[in-house]
């Protein structure tokens, strides 16, 4: 991972995916129904452990989908399975 972190903050999203980041994606929103999520951008913060917000595609799953974007906050402990912590839109 090569993100510019900021001390104790957030580091710029970056638009390159690593394949770990992308594990810890497909982990967390493996049981998401009803909305797909494409992540495009993420920002990562260290914690115990590590926080991450992927910048995503939203494509809601129905008949006629209208696209949105959206920003999904991981946290990932340091011992177990990433988890979401937040959906928000972006408008």
């Amino acid at each position: 991972m090569n993100h510019e972190q900021r001390m104790g903050g957030w580091t710029t999203f970056e638009t390159q995916i690593t394949k770990e980041e992308q594990q810890v994606f497909e982990t967390a929103t493996k049981e998401l129904v009803g909305v797909g999520y494409k992540p495009v951008a993420v920002a990562t913060q260290v914690v115990s452990g590590r926080n991450y917000r992927f910048f995503c595609n939203a494509t809601p799953i129905i008949e006629r989908p209208t696209h949105e974007a959206a920003i999904v906050q991981i946290y990932q402990p340091l011992d177990g399975e990433a988890t979401i912590t937040e959906i928000k839109n972006v408008e």
